[in-house]
């Protein structure tokens, strides 16, 4: 990278907590925030009771708000605390917040409606637009700068850090705010995971680990789906009230046999990790927080690539995906700050049902990766400030 970005906010709500506080004590000492949703018939990870409440809480701000899908109040939360972190003060900078499924609780709602009466109600569209989540948040930050929205599946917010960083590189801007957000936890998106075989039943799961993420051993695919956003504030250059830098990024699109496969051998998480690193030895890199998303072959084809950059000498490995879920087109930004709190609290956090990782007592680099349907990974490298 020709210089490196700051992150000097960071903001997310999600089945750990609303602060950065209270996600890293939960990361510390609570267990998987995963559990078994009777009306759902499926494990899932929510939103805690605090975070429930602050939506609620924000939909008594404005009228309007309370007609907006749960993924953009998620992002407008997210948004915020982000925002107000860094100290941005004034509205010129922009927003790339995306989503793997956009405002799916409205969507089914409204077309359940339609369904019934053949007519939607007048304001379907634009709610159920995917550019409705920057866009509003656009408005709720009073924002003068670009805000774009996308769906590149589970790997969208770490594609939005990308485009943050390409504004940024470019001279087209001067700050960015990037993230993911996603509240798919709706009979629809859930009834898709079981249709995939990629979803547990109540008595096939272990009682304490639901998911069991980065468990090369497992039998089953064990993938639980989490709700919730992250959000960072990105900035050129050196600045004094940075969080952690941005050092390295790196995307690749593999060729695949089918829509939601990946190759054993993650081809693509190898091309977007070499691009990330770039000159930098793959000796330097700390730890790794993988995308491992409790499936056997995603877990293991992610594995395949890490050793095939590594060797033996392997980095430390985690995931969060065992504790909050997956959250889909949050996932990677939710990954970033687990990456952020660790190299700022020097303490890595590891998989509790795995065996206890050996490596350096100091965190200086950590890689960051995503994978979505369709083949397309992204790395990114952060240092510590």
């Amino acid at each position: 990278m020709k210089t490196p970005i700051a992150i000097t906010g960071l903001g997310s709500i999600s089945p750990l907590g609303t602060t950065l506080e209270e996600q890293w004590e939960a990361y510390q000492h609570k267990p998987t925030a995963i559990r078994w949703d009777e009306k759902m018939e499926a494990f899932t990870a929510t939103l805690t009771e605090e975070g429930k409440a602050a939506v609620k809480d924000l939909k008594k701000e404005n009228t309007a708000y309370l007609r907006l899908d749960p993924s953009v109040l998620y992002a407008i939360i997210a948004g915020r605390k982000a925002v107000a972190q860094a100290g941005w003060k004034d509205g010129d900078f922009g927003i790339n917040v995306g989503s793997s499924r956009g405002a799916t609780q409205l969507f089914e709602k409204y077309y359940e409606a339609f369904k019934k009466r053949n007519i939607t109600p007048t304001l379907t569209s634009p709610s159920t637009t995917l550019g409705n989540i920057s866009s509003w948040l656009a408005q709720d930050l009073k924002s003068t700068g670009p805000d774009i929205s996308h769906s590149i599946t589970c790997s969208t917010a770490l594609h939005a850090l990308l485009n943050g960083v390409a504004w940024l590189q470019a001279g087209m801007a001067e700050k960015f705010l990037v993230g993911g957000s996603e509240a798919a936890l709706t009979p629809f998106t859930l009834a898709q995971m079981k249709a995939m075989k990629l979803t547990l039943t109540e008595d096939e799961a272990s009682s304490l680990y639901p998911s069991q993420a980065l468990n090369l051993f497992k039998k089953k695919n064990t993938m639980a789906l989490g709700e919730g956003a992250a959000a960072a504030c990105l900035e050129l250059g050196k600045q004094k009230n940075a969080l952690a830098y941005v050092t390295g990024v790196g995307y690749a699109t593999e060729v695949i046999d089918h829509a939601v496969s990946l190759s054993t051998t993650g081809e693509c998480f190898k091309d977007s990790m070499k691009m990330a690193l770039g000159k930098t030895s793959a000796s330097e890199i700390d730890a790794v927080v993988m995308h491992a998303p409790g499936t056997i072959k995603g877990d293991n084809s992610e594995m395949e690539a890490i050793k095939s950059i590594y060797g033996d000498d392997l980095p430390l490995l985690t995931t969060n995906k065992w504790k909050i879920g997956h959250t889909f087109g949050a996932s990677g930004l939710l990954s970033l700050e687990l990456a952020v709190q660790m190299l700022r609290e020097q303490s890595f956090v590891g998989v509790s049902y795995l065996k206890e990782p050996t490596g350096p007592k100091k965190l200086n680099k950590i890689m960051i990766n995503a994978v979505g349907f369709g083949g397309n990974a992204v790395s990114i490298i952060i240092d510590k400030a």
